[in-house]
């Protein structure tokens, strides 16, 4: 049976100030990978074609940076005799090459070089996770990082930067091998090296996974005086797995096991602590996601872009940024990809391809800056509509109660402000901008030859579905009707 939505946006509601939160801010996995002409081309074309102007990458501080390492004028040097000494030159290449493309690094100073730390606790690309053996030479060396970067680029740009001590301290012992008491005397140093060098640089934190030890991180910065200038902190709507101890805004049902509304819960229980902590700079979610898991095939499926896309109409206005993880599947946490897709983290596959939650952020960026109010739909089956300088642009997604549910057949109706000059949709669902289904067509194959490279990339751009819309007029009303899916996800564009 076909389920039919029916929708009516309030089109002489003066509307609210809609702000495209999801855009600013991209992840890459580790630092290091931005060496690479791919993902710096991956990252350019992200600034082209969804907006983003800041890019967060972990590992800055890693050995394989080079960072604090000797160099090779003591090749012959007795052991006793060798030292060790900053070297900024592999930052430098990644940061002149962001800038070249018009995005600014999120300043991530983590994690420890193996040769400051007060002892071994790696996690799997032996990244050090224990704090300095001596907070003064770490602060010392993260002050004159920070220096370089300001004569290099200029006060005025350092500024628009954003800066952030470590990743995920709360998973102990992975991202961090110490103890809540020592990251927090680690964010004190941080905060006055960095301070030290320009009071106006902006430094966030606590970075926490799970949206925990907010609160516990304020009153210390608080007593410390070294409050943060922004507030960040990760969820993933699975994390209910694990039962977190965090702030959560919403009914006892959206907190249970698989609930779609969970990361929501969290988002709108962090703001409403903020608020009451009366904490007025900006928020940033800078990972966030269906699912944290590295394997999950439904992340390369229409049903992530429709949680995207519901997740955005839901929570997109109660925080500053908000970074979807990640970006590219050039990445090596839990295994590197053998096949050209693999349920794996990226928007876009290892050469490029844009997934489905790639082409969602696409549609998302094509919305309008003001948000009209809209009745008809519900908590997972909604749109958000907007004005735009041609007309006007109406974002329909469509998610099941449950990410198991077999796909169901729909259809979408759309009560107009008039006849249209012109309707073009644009739907991501099992087939269309969806370019899994074409990969399956070539027999899903692991490895691409230069010709299927070729052939996907050539049907990898965004097509709108024609004749796919069928405006009637019904009295006196105009009306848009189309075929949806669920899970699936379509952009209605009226001149």
């Amino acid at each position: 049976m076909t389920h039919l939505l029916s929708l009516k946006p309030d089109w002489s509601s003066p509307g609210e100030p809609f702000r495209h939160s999801w855009e600013p801010l991209a992840n890459i996995d580790q630092f290091h990978w931005m060496t690479r002409a791919d993902v710096l081309e991956q990252l350019e074309q992200a600034q082209r074609e969804i907006g983003i102007r800041h890019v967060r990458a972990v590992g800055m501080f890693d050995d394989k940076l080079r960072v604090w390492a000797q160099g090779p004028d003591q090749f012959h040097f007795k052991n006793e005799d060798r030292y060790l000494r900053p070297n900024y030159q592999i930052i430098d290449y990644v940061m002149d090459r962001l800038l070249k493309i018009g995005v600014r690094p999120m300043y991530t100073m983590c994690f420890m070089p193996s040769k400051m730390a007060d002892g071994k606790s790696i996690i799997w690309d032996n990244s050090h996770t224990r704090p300095p053996l001596d907070h003064d030479a770490w602060s010392e060396f993260v002050k004159n990082a920070v220096i370089h970067a300001r004569q290099r680029y200029g006060s005025e740009e350092v500024r628009n930067w954003y800066f952030e001590l470590w990743n995920e301290p709360n998973l102990m012992p992975s991202f961090w091998g110490g103890t809540q008491e020592e990251f927090f005397k680690l964010w004190g140093v941080a905060f006055r090296a960095v301070k030290s060098v320009d009071p106006e640089l902006r430094l966030g934190g606590p970075s926490t996974a799970r949206g925990e030890w907010l609160e516990e991180f304020l009153d210390f910065a608080q007593k410390d005086g070294s409050s943060p200038d922004y507030i960040i902190t990760h969820c993933y709507n699975n994390d209910s797995d694990s039962q977190p101890l965090v702030p959560f805004d919403g009914p006892a049902s959206f907190r249970v096991k698989d609930s779609p509304h969970y990361l929501g819960g969290v988002v709108r229980g962090v703001e409403k602590l903020l608020k009451d902590r009366k904490f007025a700079g900006e928020v940033h979610w800078n990972e966030w996601g269906r699912s944290w898991f590295p394997y999950d095939p439904q992340k390369e499926s229409a049903l992530e872009a429709a949680f995207i896309c519901k997740t955005m109409s839901d929570v997109s206005q109660a925080a500053t940024y908000f970074g979807y993880w990640c970006l590219s599947d050039v990445y090596d946490q839990a295994g590197y990809n053998a096949e050209t897709f693999r349920g794996h983290y990226g928007m876009l596959n290892l050469q490029g391809l844009r997934k489905p939650s790639y082409v969602a952020h696409q549609l998302l960026h094509r919305l309008g800056h003001e948000r009209l109010s809209c009745s008809g739909g519900n908590e997972l089956e909604n749109a958000i509509v907007t004005p735009t300088a041609e007309g006007h642009s109406l974002l329909v997604f469509r998610y099941p109660n449950g990410i198991k549910d077999p796909v169901q057949p729909g259809t979408v109706e759309i009560t107009l402000p008039g006849q249209p000059k012109t309707a073009r949709l644009f739907r991501i669902n099992e087939r269309e901008n969806n370019i899994l289904a074409h990969w399956r067509e070539l027999g899903s194959p692991d490895y691409l030859s230069p010709g299927q490279l070729s052939d996907l990339s050539g049907v990898n751009h965004l097509t709108a579905s024609l004749g796919a819309v069928a405006i009637e007029q019904r009295g006196a009303e105009w009306v848009a009707r189309f075929e949806l899916e669920t899970p699936a996800v379509a952009l209605l564009e009226l001149t």
